[in-house]
């Protein structure tokens, strides 16, 4: 099982770049899209320079993309110019760049992102640009989501939140909210870089006077307001998808104005815009990523990748400060790709305060901004990185972030041939108002999947949607995403359950078995705020801590699990590792584990534990591609170990055998002062 994010948010995604040519020549647009600007571009191959070039060339793209124009227009910059040439504007494409609908995807968009949110204040600028590009080959899509596919069709799009707006005063609702999107346009043979405003559930006769257009999506009675900044868009020459790399497009928004800007690698356009809906003084998220090529009433529109394709999105922000941003697991537009997040959660690098993660076509899970887990005989790791064993049974509050995410998982004992070890043998989870449950079945076949204590059986292959809640299962995982971002992976093995726990933002107030005290990776708090700091005293974690988070039966999102087993509490009389089985049997499960690849020491001796207590090879797979912890947590006092072959008897009576040994030399002792 790869873990996302569900790792910590140091993890830095850097990496080299790749490009190929597009395997097909660009087909034509449909009416609507923008006039050529610059005619047809063939593939743009990677150009060759010197670390100083291109550091140059780097620092000029930043300082323009950051520069505003003189006056209203549209304008050109070549490098090394360091002042706007003007240019004509070009027609913006007639095509609405819808908002989000509906339940979360498992892919890129339509609320499925992950944003950089200002830790203080508002976002002035965002800067949106992709990084560590492997195997983009082609991209297709279809325009304003209608037609066929046309090759190298997408938007890329940096949208700010919902937010309150003095442009809704004219609305009956109180729930209106403005927006504001920079967009840049591409149709396979031109390109067109502009903004578009939008006016959410406006829910009346858009504002005359001010080219409003009215939209609603199909079946729905709420009416949104949109339009294009006047004035038309800067046209940016056709950008094939294997010019990725090259690309960088910002969002400005002041109080005096705002605008957007598309950098081509040696070329960076820009346009001012008209400041409709004041995001100046509402804009606290960015979302930057590349979509489908607008939307239409059905839904929004996808970009579509080659198989293979991955790549790292960056989202840098300016907001006054410059303390990494908060990562925010939600997107804002409804358009989307065919990308999926992983393996590893975002994290935050220089330079500026930014956001970075990948996504790609194997990525598979569901966004979020930080996970933990816990896995095989039980083995912890929490959101910020301590991996520890936590082997009592019972029914526990895993994580829970008030007042609408919680999961809890059901750790059964090992007894009678594994007495101080244990494994989930239960999952459940709360988004908001609605819970999900999966149990292991009492005699080994398939999971049962519970929604709101009802059985809710899913086929392989099969997604579902309760209110808010989005539930997927491929073969014998389980993924669930809310509203927010939180999200639980439920992996369902013959006779045990691993889980990771992934977090819509970060940092968070979360808490728990999974949870860190003080954002310090070596404490872990009870309930009532004890805090214990590595390494543990076995009884503060096995009676206070463990104590302070059991689940009672009432409170237990997992009483409808209680027919497949019966919830027993207990606590190990001892610590287990590794080191405490026989030496033979440990050594072929530790070959099994470097077989399979793991290597870190603390992953492996975890692994090697599990290959034993669980009694199945299987047992390995979940450390292979595990993040290595940032700490390993141990505990003292409670035994030396025990519960496996003639090594655990032994450390089980160690007591006795230096009490032995302290009489001997007594014996010695004084028979040795008796003589003559």
């Amino acid at each position: 099982m790869k873990i996302l994010r569900f790792g910590s948010m140091g993890t830095l995604l850097i990496g080299l770049l790749c490009f190929h040519a597009p395997s097909a020549a660009p087909q034509t647009p449909p009416p609507g899209s923008p006039p050529k600007a610059g005619g047809d571009a063939p593939a743009v191959a990677v150009e060759q320079m010197s670390p100083e070039e291109a550091k140059k060339r780097k620092d000029w793209n930043e300082s323009m993309l950051k520069k505003k124009a003189p006056k209203e227009g549209c304008f050109n910059a070549a490098y090394p110019q360091t002042d706007w040439q003007e240019v004509p504007c070009v027609a913006a494409p007639n095509i609405p760049m819808i908002p989000r609908q509906g339940p979360r995807p498992f892919v890129v968009g339509n609320g499925d992102d992950i944003s950089a949110g200002a830790p203080s204040g508002f976002i002035t600028q965002a800067i949106g640009r992709f990084e560590n590009i492997s195997n983009v080959t082609s991209e297709t899509g279809l325009i304003g989501n209608s037609g066929t596919p046309v090759n190298d069709a997408y938007t890329l799009q940096i949208n700010t939140n919902f937010f309150a707006s003095t442009a809704c005063s004219g609305s009956p609702n109180a729930n209106c909210r403005g927006w504001e999107q920079f967009v840049h346009f591409n149709d396979g043979n031109s390109g067109a870089a502009f903004i578009q405003y939008w006016l959410i559930q406006y829910n009346a006769a858009c504002p005359g006077g001010q080219n409003w257009n009215q939209f609603s999506f199909n079946g729905s009675t709420d009416i949104y307001c949109w339009k294009n900044n006047s004035g038309g868009a800067v046209g940016v020459p056709n950008q094939p998808i294997t010019n990725i790399a090259n690309w960088a497009l910002t969002g400005t928004a002041t109080s005096t104005g705002d605008s957007v800007a598309m950098s081509t690698g040696a070329n960076v356009y820009t346009r001012n815009g008209d400041n409709a809906v004041d995001a100046a003084n509402g804009w606290t998220i960015a979302e930057f990523n590349i979509f489908g090529a607008g939307g239409s009433s059905a839904g929004g529109g996808q970009a579509n990748f080659n198989n293979g394709a991955s790549v790292n999105t960056r989202t840098q922000i300016i907001y006054g400060g410059n303390a990494a941003p908060n990562c925010v697991a939600q997107g804002f537009t409804g358009e989307t790709n065919n990308l999926s997040f992983g393996p590893t959660a975002p994290g935050a690098a220089a330079p500026g305060p930014a956001v970075i993660f990948q996504e790609s076509t194997a990525g598979g899970a569901p966004s979020n901004c930080a996970a933990a887990v816990t896995v095989g005989d039980t083995h912890l790791r929490t959101f910020n990185g301590l991996f520890y064993d936590f082997q009592a049974s019972g029914d526990f509050t895993l994580a829970e972030v008030d007042p609408n995410f919680s999961v809890q998982t059901r750790q059964v004992s090992g007894a009678p041939n594994w007495p101080d070890a244990s494994v989930n043998s239960a999952v459940a989870a709360r988004f908001g108002t609605t819970q999900v449950a999966i149990c292991l079945a009492p005699t080994g076949g398939s999971a049962r999947l519970l929604v709101d204590g009802h059985d809710a059986p899913m086929d392989d292959g099969a997604t579902t949607a309760v209110g808010s809640v989005v539930i997927r299962r491929l073969n014998n995982v389980y993924q669930i995403a809310g509203e927010e971002g939180d999200s639980v992976i439920a992996t369902v093995n013959p006779t045990w359950i691993n889980v990771s726990v992934g977090l819509g933002r970060w940092p968070s107030n979360v808490r728990g078995l999974i949870a860190n005290a003080n954002g310090n990776v070596n404490q872990i708090e009870t309930r009532d705020h004890f805090v214990l700091t590595n390494p543990f005293n076995f009884d503060d974690l096995y009676h206070r801590f463990a104590d302070s988070w059991r689940v009672g039966a009432k409170e237990s999102m997992l009483s409808a699990c209680d027919a497949e087993r019966k919830v027993e509490s207990g606590a190990p009389k001892r610590t287990f590792y590794a080191k405490d089985l026989e030496p033979g049997v440990r050594e072929k499960a530790r070959g099994v584990c470097t077989t399979a690849g793991v290597k870190q020491a603390a992953l492996l001796d975890a692994c090697t534990l599990d290959v034993v207590v669980i009694g199945n090879d299987l047992a390995a797979k979940v450390f292979v591609d595990m993040t290595p912890p940032t700490a390993v947590g141990s505990v003292i006092g409670g035994g030396g170990g025990g519960g496996g072959g003639i090594g655990g008897i032994l450390k089980a009576w160690w007591w006795l055998i230096l009490l032995l040994l302290l009489v001997l030399i007594v014996i010695v002792w004084y028979v040795r002062r008796k003589k003559p």
